[in-house]
């Protein structure tokens, strides 16, 4: 129950802090601490290093289609998020210590997200027979069921094609790790956020939370609001710079003119 508290309070607050999640390291914990610090191999033929790496995903493009196996058995990405929002996201390796904490942060907030009619999607290296064990350690660590599949991808064609590796990094078979990638994909296929984290810094779930309310209430407003420094729902918004003063006028009646460049405005409490 204490872990279980811990990793809620985690997923949904606005501080750090810690637990001790084992008393000894796991066994691929060592492999996972060796490969943070592994120079790149030599370039040579056989290294990923002479392979063009051109990501296809960049903020506002369409995110692309692909099929894989997963936790859940074989996964076409576009038919499993249908017309919903996603947070597909990746992690270096299972059963190493930050993406277990990632995998319980996020399976805390899955009801948080299903509310936003937004599905998680996570993404690692590993097969599928190595996830489904990883998740039932994760699930005996955090007290959270993860509901969502966590995509199998061993040959790093997807983690390759959304730009999910980390090329100073690389595996025992001279291989790039993925990063700490975080895509919040909208009902369009459209790559509305991109967040890229170190192999060393695990993510703040909350602030993923906060940017897909930002996000969701501009597109609810027809793009006329935007959200300021530390926004969280019910704070004021910004009137678009573009929105002209008569429209802000009969679209935001109540808003203000702090500068002729910064307009705020309540949204109705009912929105």
């Amino acid at each position: 129950m204490i872990l279980a508290l811990f990793f809620f309070r985690a997923a949904i607050g606005h501080h750090t802090c810690g637990v001790a999640l084992r008393q000894s390291p796991h066994p691929l914990d060592k492999s996972f601490r060796e490969r943070q610090h592994r120079r790149p191999p030599p370039t040579s033929p056989a290294t990923p290093m002479n392979t063009p790496i051109r990501p296809q995903v960049y903020l506002g493009s369409r995110a692309p289609n692909f099929t894989a196996a997963s936790s859940q058995g074989p996964i076409d990405f576009y038919d499993y998020v249908g017309d919903s929002w996603c947070l597909f996201f990746s992690h270096p390796g299972d059963f190493t210590p930050i993406c277990t904490t990632e995998i319980g942060a996020f399976a805390a907030l899955h009801d948080e997200f299903k509310l936003r009619n937004c599905k998680l999607l996570g993404l690692s290296t590993n097969s599928r027979e190595t996830h489904i064990r990883w998740i039932k350690d994760i699930q005996q660590v955090t007290g959270f069921n993860v509901e969502f599949p966590i995509v199998c991808d061993q040959d790093r064609k997807i983690s390759t094609m959304y730009g999910m590796i980390d090329l100073r990094n690389f595996d025992d078979k001279g291989r790039p790790v993925p990063i700490r990638s975080v895509y919040l994909i909208d009902n369009r296929k459209e790559v509305r956020l991109l967040h890229a984290y170190p192999l060393s810094t695990g993510r703040n779930t909350a602030e993923i939370l906060r940017c897909l309310d930002s996000l969701q209430v501009v597109d609810k407003h027809d793009r006329n609001v935007l959200t300021p420094v530390n926004w969280v729902p019910g704070d004021d918004v910004v009137v678009s710079p573009e929105l002209s003063p008569a429209s802000a006028r009969s679209v935001f009646p109540h808003h203000r003119s702090v500068r002729s460049y910064l307009r705020l405005t309540p949204l109705d409490p009912d929105i």
